[in-house]
């Protein structure tokens, strides 16, 4: 096992006995099934995301396709609009995924939400998707935040 996936797997682990399930509310998963999802730390629901900090979510899913590629893509819908929100790998296969994705395996998708200190403290919903080769969503989530000072 080479360093970088020993970090990969402590992570993850790390994740599993940190991590809160979150409510979440599924938003157009064509290719594939949620299970579960987890973001750590938090405490309370929504999840308190402090200005400074960066937080992990992991996405456990089920694929119901195969794909050579997974690509990310995540926004902030405030009053309604979709605003990007850049995550430090939009690449699937390098946040806990070993591609190729195969059908009817179950996946564990790791990624960091980092929040910046220039954010505005307000409530707002995350979008986030993980699509496929063709484009079409492994997986599209939506669940409530709340960013803190």
């Amino acid at each position: 096992m080479d360093v970088q996936t020993g970090f990969i797997v402590l992570f993850c682990l790390m994740s599993f006995t940190c991590a809160e399930p979150v409510k979440f509310r599924d938003c157009g998963s064509a290719t594939g099934k949620v299970a579960i999802v987890d973001i750590s730390p938090c405490a309370v629901q929504p999840c308190q995301l402090k200005k400074g900090e960066s937080y992990s979510v992991n996405v456990t899913f089920t694929s119901d396709v195969k794909s050579s590629t997974s690509t990310a893509l995540v926004h902030g819908i405030i009053a309604g609009i979709p605003v990007p929100y850049p995550i430090p790998n939009e690449d699937g296969c390098k946040s806990g995924i070993t591609c190729p994705i195969q059908p009817q395996q179950t996946y564990h998708y790791l990624n960091a939400l980092p929040v910046k200190t220039e954010y505005p403290a307000i409530k707002l919903v995350v979008q986030w998707e993980l699509k496929d080769e063709t484009k079409k969503d492994l997986f599209c989530i939506l669940f409530p935040v709340q960013i803190v000072s």
